[in-house]
């Protein structure tokens, strides 16, 4: 077999379908089964069980009338025929890279999903990420097993960084005699994903890979947003909170509040327009500088003067190389190949003391609210969403889809290649209008120098991460 080239499929007035690979694309003449889906009792109410197979759902859902009708995603949902018998199902679970609400939840409704819809028994939880494939037991899942870990935050079949080793882990894949797999997690564990896929293609063997994106600072593309985002954002206000609470009790209070968001601000951001009680929001995507007119420093002066006090929130991935003109070090990395941020908040904080002690007194308080965000469980928002996630991740593999990743896009759900959500990362466009809602809210400066406005590229419209028309840079990220 050689290597997977993506389907793609065009049609009339610029339709064009990025379509996701199925079993029978290298293994054909594959049996079919009708669907059990039918004859279970708690379906019995639903109108049609299921989904038209030419389905598809529209990536951008703004148009003009007359331009293309542009990129679709084959729809996600239960088929009338499955190309597996329930009796011959082994599936597994597998989750990889930092923990985010939700995690628990997904994988409880991929076994609950497989057991009550498809009659699937035999499930397995592979301990410790991708090198658990290899070096670690697995753990049988059951629904009685299962039944509450969604009430608790983490994972309870571990994680870990880096450990792919792709041949060890499809060699331990057909030596177990598993047939679908369920890999939860981020960028690189979708690529990791999409190389198991390439392997098992490769070779030839029924096997269906599905991905479910787990990102927590809500940067994978395509997808409307991802899982435990919503959970994050909540929580963020409490830190947030804590710090206008402290400000506002003493004299010159500073509250310093550092969000997650390693390369995109959407945390910090929605946390921020949540909370109305934010006077500054440092992301990534906005370069920011601290001394000068129209600099951080003139602002925190002038806030304080008017207030008397002033809370921060700033992404952890923000002003990175300032941190590191300062402190002289970057480029590390971790297992997975991430770069290893600096303090931004730590620094910040005493960059901020440096400055202003020599004029005034201040008092600031850094709150770091991060690894206990990321910990908890989810809200019912996102435990309704991890359901739906993983129920149709169990209807694209139980159907004979593989080589995807599953995610609402415009509000429907659909089966995305792999290579779409993992070719780019989703950013903050400082040019559209949530980053100017922001700023209006806040009434900050957008610290661009004229030099920077005048290299900001042209607009065109397309949706955020709630479906909403916005005016984004034709250069930046156009898919959420």
């Amino acid at each position: 077999m050689g290597k997977y080239q993506p389907k793609i499929e065009t049609g009339e007035g610029g339709y064009v379908l990025e379509d996701v690979p199925h079993l029978t694309d290298y293994i054909p003449h594959l049996p079919t089964y009708q669907n059990p889906l039918q004859h279970n009792p708690s379906y019995s109410v639903v109108t049609q069980y299921f989904v038209n197979v030419d389905d598809t759902v529209t990536q951008k859902i703004v148009v003009h009338k007359n331009s293309p009708r542009g990129t679709h995603f084959r729809r996600a949902g239960p088929r009338e025929k499955v190309y597996f018998e329930p009796d011959e199902v082994s599936a597994c679970i597998v989750t990889c890279g930092g923990l985010c609400p939700g995690v628990n939840t997904v994988i409880r409704e991929i076994v609950c999903g497989l057991y009550h819809m498809y009659g699937v028994t035999n499930v397995l939880g592979i301990e410790a990420g991708y090198k658990g494939f290899y070096s670690r037991n697995t753990i049988p899942l059951t629904p009685k097993f299962v039944n509450d870990i969604h009430k608790r935050g983490g994972t309870i079949i571990g994680t870990s960084r880096g450990g792919h080793d792709t041949s060890k882990i499809v060699d331990s894949i057909q030596d177990r005699g598993i047939n679908q797999v369920y890999i939860i997690g981020g960028d690189g564990t979708q690529k990791g994903a999409a190389c198991i896929f390439e392997e098992i293609l490769k070779r030839g063997i029924k096997v269906a890979v599905a991905g479910i994106p787990k990102t927590i600072d809500n940067d994978i593309p395509v997808i409307d947003k991802s899982f435990g985002f919503d959970t994050a954002v909540e929580e963020a206000q409490r830190a947030i909170n804590a710090a206008h609470v402290e400000a506002e009790s003493v004299e010159n209070g500073v509250g310093v509040v550092k969000l997650m968001g390693r390369y995109s601000g959407f945390i910090a951001m929605y946390a921020t327009l949540a909370s109305r009680d934010v006077d500054c929001c440092l992301i990534p995507e906005s370069p920011f500088y601290l001394e000068g007119e129209g600099g951080l420093f003139e602002y925190i002066g002038k806030r304080l003067k008017e207030n008397g006090h002033m809370v921060i929130v700033v992404a952890e991935g923000a002003g990175q190389e300032l941190v590191a003109e300062s402190i002289r070090e970057m480029g590390k990395q971790d297992a997975s190949g991430n770069r290893l941020l600096l303090d931004v908040g730590l620094w910040l904080s005493e960059k901020i003391k440096d400055h202003f002690t020599r004029k005034m007194v201040i008092n600031l308080k850094y709150i770091d609210p991060t690894y206990m965000i990321r910990a908890i469980p989810s809200n019912a928002s996102d435990n309704v969403y991890c359901t739906l996630l993983a129920h149709s991740a169990v209807h694209g593999a139980m159907a004979g889809y593989t080589g995807f990743t599953v995610g609402p896009v415009n509000g429907r759900h659909a089966y995305i290649p792999f290579y779409r959500v993992t070719e780019t990362q989703n950013k903050v466009v400082i040019t559209d209008r949530m980053w100017a809602r922001l700023l209006s809210s806040t009434n900050q400066p957008s610290f661009l120098t004229s030099k920077d406005h005048a290299s900001t590229p042209l607009l065109e419209d397309t949706h955020d991460v709630h479906g909403e028309v916005i005016e984004e840079a034709v250069c930046g990220n156009n898919s959420q």
